[in-house]
């Protein structure tokens, strides 16, 4: 019965691709939140989400772990060193061990530890060639869960979410029904019972021809990747001017969430 529940992380973690009727992000963190507060007598349960898209893995240690230590809660989510990963030159052995240091310090100091592994991806432009750096990381993620008994979010497990319809248009970012099956798989790694099965099939779509697909890559190059590859040259983060979401609201969440549906 967990009764606190602090995100930490990146743009995963804070939502991005999942709009709320204001136009501010909600995604698998807060709509995991509702699923723990569901299980609490009502307003007798604590979230937080810490999350800034943008945040390579020691901003998040510098800026966000000392909040959630201070806040002592049951459970963290740590979902850390993706943007680290995917820079050119970045070693995901010595990212791991920056990762490593970092559990080391909130295992002692919070509950449970809830870590992530990152998304297999094979199918997807440009970051399908770091499919091995990624694979790298994730195995020393699922080795340092051990070595602290974090559990793990596993998310190159999750088939369910390589389909193209789990994604934004950028193609970094899940959408709300990705966002979703993600909490739905964070809530039965805790051993929840929840309200719908992650890995249910999606329903059949209409073969895409070449041409339809030269034209969707075209149009993300243009759309997505280009100011992604300009921002990197300028040394610019898309979160720079964003603040974390902070607290939250389980009720809150629930109605923005219903109200987009």
């Amino acid at each position: 019965m967990i009764g606190s529940y602090v995100a930490v992380g990146d743009s995963f973690t804070e939502g991005v691709g999942d709009p709320g009727p204001d136009g501010a992000f909600v995604g698998w963190a807060d709509r995991f939140a509702v699923l723990l507060a569901d299980r609490r007598p009502e307003g007798d349960f604590n979230y937080t989400n810490l999350a800034v898209r943008g945040k390579l893995l020691d901003q998040i240690v510098e800026d966000q772990l000392q909040r959630a230590k201070e806040l002592a809660p049951d459970l963290v989510s740590f979902c850390a060193g993706g943007n680290d990963i995917i820079r050119p030159g970045t070693d995901p052995d010595e990212v791991a061990e920056r990762f490593e240091r970092a559990i080391t310090d909130l295992t002692a100091a919070v509950g449970t530890v809830l870590v992530t592994t990152g998304f297999d991806t094979r199918g997807v432009p440009v970051l399908k060639h770091l499919r091995g750096k990624i694979a790298t990381y994730n195995g020393h993620v699922r080795a340092i869960a051990d070595r602290y008994g974090c559990p793990v979010l596993d998310l190159w497990s999750l088939k369910t979410i390589q389909d193209r319809r789990a994604w934004d248009g950028d193609r970094l970012h899940l959408s709300p029904e990705g966002h979703t099956r993600v909490a739905l798989r964070a809530g039965q790694v805790l051993g929840l019972e929840v309200p719908a099965d992650p890995d249910q099939p999606w329903p059949p779509l209409p073969p895409r021809g070449t041409l339809e697909m030269r034209r969707d890559n075209i149009h993300w190059a243009r759309e997505y990747l280009v100011p992604w590859i300009g921002r990197r040259l300028r040394g610019e983060s898309s979160g720079d001017h964003v603040a974390a979401k902070g607290a939250l609201s389980p009720d809150d969440i629930k109605m923005r969430i219903e109200s987009v549906a």
